[in-house]
């Protein structure tokens, strides 16, 4: 049985890192052979299908995560994630500071990737932990649940804004609909879990070469004008691509453009040049003290980028394997309603492949033919099946090893940290949509 195999394999890979101590890297791609021979993969296609995993991950992610955090270590060495950190706890407190980054991440959060936002946002979470002595995960935690609720609820994220074109669902009704389902479901989990006991109880340190332990004084520091324009200059390009998308569907010389700039890697590249001079030659530091920055990011980023890498050729056997084609040929027959049918396949693939955009695609192939005849709201559709394709994300999702190295928690730490927290989002989730589309029927009796 094919969820059987993905069953075992996470355990295997559980044991290989826990027990045996093998890096996550040799590990992940170790199981993944494993799966493939099982699966009956052709032996002379495994490696390719590896490769191809690897490359498709590697591909999506490394330039983002790579200029992101030469970005941000940049900030970090000039002092301007200090000052804008400064910044948010004059106007926050101490006290105020889970707050400070839930607001924070949802507002940068609602048009940008969740990779991409987190990169961005995470120097400044490192330097409120070192400023207030906070641990790692009060403040990081927030920040990491409040971007995965943007980015997984709401359009114009890929997952969402692929299912509403397959369902013809309004996208502005969408993101209307869901905002009201994603800010309390995400603002609660986000101040909630870093409080609950067995998170209170882990105290991982930042990782090195990802921070600046300096502490600058005020005179070292540059403008908050000037590093608020840094931080937020990305946020306006990728921001700015998606309202012009959203709302035009005309072909342009000017909307090609505006699309250039707009993609993640484009506008953090942008970015880093902007930030090499405005923290380099304009405040009188050299261009090879900031190059010696960029260096050092990368350098603490390779093995990230490698078990991420290998994430990816993990997810991407399970899905040559066929387990989608499994699920779907399952819950074919199931009669329940559309709303929870789409959440339940969507949770179900999530599960078993780790792709969320895998889930949320083949879950609404799935359900379309029932929305015609269901008197469901396509656009609750749509929200169901994207809170369903958070749920349960581990050692098959990437994202799941983006979080575990940025905050330097063991695998067995991760699962219990992230993995809960995206499944409560994703019931959360479920009991939102449920809500939303009981009231827009009672509305329009």
């Amino acid at each position: 049985m094919p969820l059987l195999v993905v069953g075992i394999s996470v355990l295997i890979l559980l044991l290989l890192m826990t027990k045996l101590k093998l890096n996550g890297f040799a590990a992940l791609l170790l199981v993944a052979v494993g799966v493939g021979v099982v699966q009956g993969i052709p032996l002379e296609k495994i490696p390719d299908i590896l490769a191809e995993g690897i490359g498709g991950q590697i591909g999506d992610t490394m330039l983002t995560i790579g200029l992101g955090a030469m970005v941000g270590r940049v900030m970090g060495d000039s002092g301007a994630a200090q000052r804008i950190a400064g910044k948010l706890l004059d106007a926050f407190g101490p006290r105020w500071v889970q707050v400070a980054m839930v607001v924070t991440s949802m507002l940068i959060g609602v048009t940008m990737f969740y990779e991409v936002a987190f990169i961005i946002i995470v120097p400044i979470a490192f330097t409120l932990v070192r400023v207030t002595g906070s641990k790692l995960l009060w403040v990081g935690l927030p920040m990491s649940i409040a971007l995965s609720t943007m980015h997984s609820f709401l359009p114009p994220h890929p997952g969402p804004t692929a299912v509403a074109s397959t369902f013809h669902a309004s996208i502005g009704l969408t993101l209307l609909y869901g905002l009201f389902i994603a800010v309390p479901a995400g603002a609660l989990v986000a101040l909630v879990w870093p409080r609950l006991p067995f998170i209170r109880a882990m105290d991982p340190q930042i990782p090195k070469g990802l921070v600046n332990e300096h502490e600058f004084t005020d005179e070292e520091m540059p403008g908050l004008g000037w590093s608020l324009s840094v931080a937020l200059f990305p946020v306006v390009l990728i921001a700015g691509a998606a309202v012009t998308d959203l709302v035009t569907s005309a072909e342009t010389p000017f909307l090609h453009l505006v699309a250039f700039i707009g993609s993640a890697p484009i506008a953090l590249l942008l970015t880093l040049a902007l930030a090499a001079w405005a923290f380099g030659p304009r405040i009188g530091r050299s261009l090879a003290e900031v190059n010696a920055s960029c260096t050092s990011a990368a350098q603490a980023m390779a093995m990230i980028l490698l078990v991420i890498g290998a994430g990816g050729a993990f997810k991407n056997v399970l899905v040559e394997g066929g387990i989608s084609d499994y699920i779907k040929e399952v819950t074919d027959s199931w009669s329940i309603s559309p709303i929870i049918l789409a959440w339940l396949i969507a949770v179900i693939l999530r599960i078993a492949l780790g792709s969320a955009t895998v889930a949320v695609v083949t879950a609404s192939g799935v359900v379309l033919p029932l929305i015609s005849g269901s008197g469901t709201h396509a656009e609750m559709m749509v929200l169901a099946v994207s809170c369903g394709s958070i749920a349960f994300s581990h050692v098959n999702d990437p994202g799941f090893w983006l979080f575990k190295e940025y905050f330097n928690l063991s695998v067995v730490d991760a699962i219990k940290v992230r993995t809960t927290y995206t499944t409560v989002l994703a019931v959360l989730g479920l009991g939102g949509v449920l809500a939303v589309e009981w009231a827009l029927d009672v509305l329009a009796l």
